[in-house]
């Protein structure tokens, strides 16, 4: 009896092993056709049954991950590091993605930071370089506003960009959609370019199909148009002339398209030369003087999963050769969806910076013909989820894309306003009132780092573009005046704004703006390690200059105290903050004015030496960055 039991239970699991791996196969074929929900569904009654594999793990969480549900693919992620077996780096990464799409960042930090201790590419390291990425992200959020548009459907819609008055972008949904073919990876409509009608205030009308000569029965996406309305790039899966291309390994890839308008009808449809049928070329987008397209590409040579490029365009619209725009913008993640500003600044979406979750969308200032390097737009306009496709117009009028959290369907396409405001003013005399032409103005942010300079006109005045929701200080300096220095902001409105800054001929040689301490030759207020004491030999010190603010009693001081580079910014912006504090007590306590002193701490943002985390310093070199200086504001 035994035996036979024994024998029916082999028997069984042998055929159910059987069933188990026929029903894998099955879904395995569906996966590397990309048909992820198909193959989701048969991955799924496999894991439900009790069976578990890396393989069988990986799939599911790929499925999800590649089709955007970040927060579905956490769950098998989870499920693949439970079985403790050795996996490739990337799923740490992509577990720590997918963490962030649920909220939970303080165990998505815990992955990034084994992902570090498995691989040196460059996500690892720009996470290393910035573990409080997530305050600073906090310190820049507010710029925009942002509201839902009246296009949504139940379905993709994403990629919108302006042509004329209208808004063109990209959508799967059914009505008017010209074919009705399902794609296997989404299971929806093949997109389509759809076009809605745009009023004044940016709101979005009608909508309709764009092109039924541009429009197939495969994908069409993210157009860009030449300022004439004659010419549009778009994307479009390899297909033209009723003929479909394959790469070597049977895959259709998307690439960039041109179309011309000739009287009335987009048509002369032809893939730009730089496409491949081995790898794809995708969203494409000018630069203000149209010399120049910026796209997304995984061809050879690429960083990661997909890079951004730039490519020039001549005066009869031939085409050079592609640069990749480098590892400053490029990681071994995914870069996509480029727009360039009317200042030549670029946008782009990415998940190899540090940001909220999924793509997250970037803006890198323009420099030199180059761009510095890429700062998080921050919220609302990004969140836990996938968040890409921005444009915006000269009027500070933009789109984006978005599939967060209660949106209408899979991608959803919001409107945003930027917060942008002008401050300007007169330099004039505080005594004669007189205009100060040619005076020297700098712009600096809170941290009192350089943004801006310039020299006021023959009518004595100056202008800065400043953002919202910034604190700044203006200094303003003249030959045989005192500098003077005030602050401003923040503001949280688009307009304009006066400061006016008033100067007083010297009567004491000391310029406004210098540290008073080198002036006078008194030392610079130094601190022991992770202590805000005075020291004795700084009482000294300090004692010379309350003697000179007792010689001067109008001169007023601002107190900027430092920490070295140990210890996290957070926790070295505090000490620096009391350290600052403690010299200010001191010397209101030794009989100065409280009125007369400011002071505030700027931990490690403002090294004078090299030292950091990553270069290793002497504590004699240390010791030089946990300082006080005085800087005199006011005469």
């Amino acid at each position: 009896m035994k035996t036979l039991y024994t024998l029916v239970f082999v028997l069984s699991i042998t055929i159910g092993a059987f069933g188990q791996g026929s029903k894998l196969n099955k879904a395995d074929k569906k996966y590397d056709k990309y048909s992820y929900i198909d193959a989701i569904e048969i991955y799924e009654k496999v894991a439900e049954k009790g069976y578990k594999s890396v393989e069988l793990f990986e799939k599911l969480g790929n499925a999800y991950y590649f089709n955007g549900e970040l927060d579905k693919a956490s769950k098998w992620y989870g499920e693949l590091f439970a079985l403790n077996q050795e996996v490739d780096s990337e799923y740490y990464f992509r577990y720590a993605q997918a963490l962030k799409a649920e909220g939970n960042y303080e165990k998505s930090n815990q992955y990034m930071e084994l992902f570090a201790q498995k691989t040196d590419d460059s996500r690892a390291k720009l996470y290393q370089q910035n573990k409080d990425y997530l305050t600073d992200i906090n310190a820049v959020s507010g710029k925009y506003t942002m509201d839902k548009t009246d296009v949504n459907s139940e379905f993709f819609d994403y990629g919108p960009t302006f042509f004329g008055k209208q808004i063109v972008f990209t959508s799967s949904r059914s009505e008017g959609n010209q074919y009705t073919k399902i794609h296997d990876w989404t299971k929806q409509n093949f997109t389509d370019l759809f076009v809605a009608s745009m009023d004044n205030d940016g709101k979005l009308g009608s909508v309709e199909n764009f092109s039924k000569t541009v429009n197939t029965k495969f994908n069409e996406s993210s157009p860009v148009f030449t300022k004439d309305g004659k010419t549009m790039y778009f994307t479009r899966n390899n297909y033209n002339d009723g003929k479909k291309r394959k790469s070597d390994d049977k895959v259709i890839m998307e690439k960039i398209y041109k179309a011309e308008l000739v009287n009335g009808e987009w048509t002369n449809v032809k893939e730009v030369p730089f496409s491949n049928d081995n790898y794809k070329t995708a969203h494409p987008t000018l630069s203000p003087d149209e010399k120049t397209m910026y796209f997304a590409s995984d061809m050879p040579g690429s960083f990661g999963f997909s890079d951004l490029y730039k490519v020039s365009i001549d005066s009869n619209g031939k085409f050079g050769t592609p640069e990749n725009l480098g590892p400053t913008i490029n990681t071994e993640g995914r870069e996509t969806f480029p727009f360039v500003d009317a200042d030549n600044n670029l946008f782009f979406a990415s998940d190899g910076h540090p940001g909220l979750g999924g793509l997250d969308i970037f803006e890198a200032k323009s420099a030199n013909n180059s761009f510095e390097k890429p700062v998080n737009v921050g919220k609302p306009l990004n969140s836990p989820m996938d968040d890409f496709g921005y444009v915006t117009n000269k009027d500070g009028l933009g789109f984006f894309s978005s599939n967060r959290d209660g949106g209408s369907g899979y991608d959803d396409i919001y409107t945003f306003t930027v917060c942008t405001h002008t401050l300007s003013g007169l330099i004039t005399d505080v005594d004669t009132k007189e205009i100060l032409p040619n005076a020297k103005v700098i712009l600096f942010d809170d941290k009192m780092n350089q943004i801006s300079e310039t020299t006021a006109s023959e009518k004595g005045a100056y202008s800065f573009k400043i953002e919202c929701n910034k604190k700044y200080y203006v200094r303003a300096s003249k030959e045989e005046y005192e500098t003077n220095e005030k602050p401003f902001g923040p503001v949280t409105k688009t307009g304009e704004s006066k400061l006016d800054i008033e100067l007083k001929r010297n009567i004491f040689p000391v310029e406004v703006g210098t540290d008073l301490g080198k002036i006078l030759g008194v030392s610079i207020i130094y601190f022991d390690l992770d202590k805000w004491n005075i020291r004795p030999d700084a009482a000294e010190d300090l004692e010379k200059i309350i003697a000179v603010m007792n010689q001067y009693p109008n001169m007023t001081i601002d107190i900027r105290s430092h920490t070295d580079s140990r210890q996290t910014h957070k926790y070295n912006e505090l000490l620096s903050d009391r350290r600052a504090k403690s010299t200010l007590e001191f010397m209101v306590k030794n009989g100065i004015n409280r009125n007369r002193l400011t002071a505030k701490g700027y931990g490690e943002t403002q090294l004078v030496n090299n030292c950091s985390d990553d270069v290793p310093c002497s504590e004699a070199d240390h010791q030089k960055n946990r300082r006080s200086e005085f800087i005199v504001l006011k005469m």
